[in-house]
């Protein structure tokens, strides 16, 4: 995969009918993790740790920090937050592909300085099984 500009990994919330860019974002990041699952017992080979494949929980965090800029995104992403929604998210990689599935809106701080614009920090987690699509 060649660089690629970092404005084009998106982050979209779906609006119950279409999926919203969350705008004014200027830095976002999808992380995966997976728990291990440790089945080292007395008999392990040299004393090697052992893992149990496919059992781990798995996830995905998603995070951004940005200034408001769009009324209808804002509005949406405070909505949610604040009914403590479950909602269908999708986040764009250029050159990678598509995630799609459920998260939920784990924080959202604001900022602002006495001379600069109100800033927001967002942090989502998933919530359910995601699908992949590759670009």
């Amino acid at each position: 995969m060649a660089a690629q500009k970092g404005k084009d990994l998106l982050l979209k919330i779906h609006n119950g009918t279409t999926y919203v860019t969350v705008a004014g974002l200027r830095s976002r990041r999808i992380a995966f993790n997976a728990e291990l699952v440790d089945i080292t017992h007395a008999e392990s080979v040299d004393r090697w740790r052992e893992l149990l494949a496919g059992a781990g929980v798995r996830r995905a965090s998603l995070s951004g920090r940005g200034l408001f800029k769009d009324g209808a995104s804002d509005a949406l992403v405070r909505q949610q937050f604040f009914d403590g929604v479950i909602g269908n998210c999708q986040v764009a990689v250029p050159d990678f592909g598509t995630i799609t599935g459920l998260f939920q809106i784990a924080s959202l701080e604001f900022a602002g300085e006495h001379n600069g614009e109100v800033t927001f920090d967002i942090a989502l987690e998933s919530a359910g099984s995601l699908t992949f699509v590759a670009a």
